[in-house]
């Protein structure tokens, strides 16, 4: 079903994901630099808050956009390396997250950052009009349960604190 213009479609809100995600890693790389003495705690935060925005995002992205799109169109291999290059970032983000407070994590973030900026160059010049030109592919459905199964998950990871404090 093709989808009218009128309404927040996925692709939309996946890209929302990505300049939020934008800003935070901007607002990490100031404080990188900064020899302020709340500048560990803050880099701490926002590290936090970094992994819990990219696995929430890259979930939904594995539990519904990325089987959606499955269904409608050819070139599987595209979403094969989407789902690589996904499982890349996840490494990185567990790495981050273990190794709180080490002399790599600063790196580490900025990696995570340069994968992250290749993420989504990929998904706005090949996946999402791959995704806005299949028929049968309802975005704007498809964008409230993704918007739906983001917010749940969000509340469960920091209700158990899972990814932050």
């Amino acid at each position: 079903m093709a989808t009218s213009r009128t309404g927040k479609e996925a692709c939309d809100l996946l890209d929302a994901d990505h300049r939020a995600l934008k800003k935070l890693f901007k607002t990490y790389e100031e404080l990188a630099g900064s020899r302020a003495r709340s500048a560990g705690q803050k880099k701490l935060d926002l590290s936090r808050r970094i992994s819990l925005e990219i696995t929430v995002h890259l979930q939904i992205e594995e539990e519904l956009f990325h089987p959606a799109l499955r269904a409608v169109i050819k070139d599987t291999d595209l979403l094969d390396g989407a789902t690589v290059e996904n499982d890349l970032i996840k490494e990185l983000v567990a790495q981050i997250q273990q190794g709180e407070g080490h002399a790599l994590t600063d790196a580490r973030v900025r990696v995570l950052g340069e994968s992250i900026d290749r993420h989504v160059k990929q998904q706005r010049n090949t996946i999402f009009p791959k995704a806005r030109a299949a028929r049968k592919l309802d975005l704007i459905a498809l964008a409230e349960q993704l918007e739906a199964r983001k917010q749940t998950l969000l509340m469960e990871m920091t209700d158990t604190g899972a990814l932050v404090d």
